[in-house]
């Protein structure tokens, strides 16, 4: 009885291997566009950082000159078109992008 559950235990922690990491190329990707994304947010809003507007307004601008990166980042990681995936992209590339005024202008850890 014991060797049985051993067995299907075994079975099942092999069953429940990471199953993203069957393509690595696929996750090398998908954070190649992340970096790529963060790296333009990065830098728009580095010339932003003197502008005393509202950072989410700023934010939203920024996030709107790094569309194309955007678009990238969509691609690699919603192979499905799913559009709540692409909405949350959207979403977190606004936050992310209003994180790196708040950085620049030292108002963010």
């Amino acid at each position: 009885m014991r060797t049985l559950i051993f067995v299907a235990l075994l079975s099942l922690a092999g069953c429940s291997a990471n199953s993203q990491y069957s393509e690595p190329w696929t996750v090398r990707s998908v954070k190649q566009s992340y970096d790529a994304r963060d790296a333009c947010l990065a830098k728009h809003a580095a010339s932003y950082a003197v502008d005393g507007s509202d950072a989410s307004s700023i934010g939203r601008t920024i996030s709107s000159n790094c569309e194309a990166e955007t678009n990238a980042l969509i691609a690699t990681s919603n192979r499905h078109n799913d559009p709540v995936v692409t909405a949350a992209i959207r979403q977190d590339t606004d936050f992310r992008a209003t994180g790196y005024v708040l950085k620049a202008r030292g108002q963010y850890n």
